[in-house]
């Protein structure tokens, strides 16, 4: 979806269109969840502190989120991509994978069907779509981003490698900030140079991530669409209005915390083994803490106590001024899959 919580806003509140809006906080404290393509071109973005948004553009319209009107119309394009095939993967509210090589139209050209998608949710949403479409995830992900908003973008097989080489680093599906600076320090700025480096040396650099980028410069990509829903982590955090120091206050600030951690791994029967503390200080430097323990996390006691023991455990506590805390479950039960119908796998025609 494009700009999809300041989209719903702009669609619901006339007066905010053609202008730049920005879902989030607009306080000192706050960050912006998302931004409209008028915010965008000021170079607002999502995580972007809100005095530097507010900065960048002073007469920019914060607004409060309302997810719960978000998740309804998630749910609306989900049941659209469903009208389709049962193999979607979300990988958010507003986005998702579809291999629709059976799908239940008969249709024979994915360009076709990724057209009467888009169509389909801007007539019953009002809000557009991108659409990416090729042979393999990783591709799709790009073609997807290449043509945003309202976008149709197709990369087949024949085109795939010399589009990929022409492709700025910082486009690569997995490429974060960091990682793209210090592919910058090795003279990899397009998908050309870094095809020029073997797996054994993007592995030396990157780690296990250096397989997938030897592989995904070449356009090749072996994940499936995974139809099956698995969630891998659940956690809260609070960013707060004024920094705290003081011990008291911040094991005060856990126990809010760990209670809505709590709140919200029995809402989804989620069972995990592994507890994460994050901290982010004043200077917006973060450190974390892990522990994983030999049984699952169910209780409130057992969240704020181990996440109690992590945060004695950060050496510099009441030492320094701290900005944000979070706790995050991990390492979750096998057993939280809620499966789907796994259709045969054919080819499919994806014609432009």
């Amino acid at each position: 979806m494009d700009a999809f919580y300041a989209s719903i806003e702009q669609r619901d509140n006339p007066e905010y269109r053609g202008k730049p809006v920005a879902v989030g906080y607009g306080g000192k404290r706050g960050v912006v969840a998302a931004a409209s393509y008028e915010a965008r071109q000021y170079g607002i973005h999502s995580a972007m502190p809100s005095v530097t948004a507010l900065r960048r553009c002073p007469r920019l319209i914060f607004v409060a989120p309302r997810f719960e009107n978000y998740k309804t119309v998630s749910n609306q394009i989900m049941q659209i991509f469903r009208e389709y095939t049962d193999k979607v993967e979300p990988l958010s509210l507003d986005e998702a994978f579809l291999d629709v090589t059976v799908n239940k139209m008969g249709m024979e050209v994915a360009t076709q069907i990724a057209k009467e998608i888009k169509e389909k949710i801007h007539r019953q949403t009002l809000l557009t779509a991108s659409a990416g479409v090729s042979y393999n995830k990783f591709l799709a992900k790009i073609a997807s981003d290449y043509k945003k908003p309202d976008g149709l973008y197709v990369i087949t097989p024949e085109k795939a490698e010399r589009f990929l080489e022409k492709l700025a680093i910082e486009k690569f599906f997995g490429v974060g900030r960091v990682t793209a600076q210090r592919m910058h320090e090795l003279g990899i700025r397009t998908g050309y140079e870094l095809k020029r480096y073997t797996e054994t040396e993007l592995v030396r650099h990157f780690g296990k991530a250096g397989t997938l980028y030897y592989q995904f410069v070449r356009g090749i990509d072996e994940r499936e669409v995974e139809s099956e829903y698995v969630r891998k982590s659940l956690g809260a955090e609070e960013t707060f209005a004024e920094d705290l120091h003081e011990l008291v206050d911040l094991l005060h600030a856990l126990d809010e915390i760990a209670r809505e951690v709590h709140r919200r791994a029995q809402k989804r029967n989620f069972l995990a083994r592994t507890l994460t503390l994050k901290i982010k200080y004043a200077d917006f430097t973060t450190v974390s803490r892990s522990r994983t323990v030999p049984y699952y996390l169910k209780t409130y006691d057992q969240l704020f106590d181990l996440g109690k023991e992590l945060l004695l455990q950060v050496d510099d506590i009441g030492e320094r001024s701290i900005r944000l805390m979070g706790l995050t479950l991990k390492n979750a039960s096998n057993d939280q899959v809620m499966p789907a119908s796994q259709p045969l796998q054919l080819s499919l025609d994806f014609r432009e």
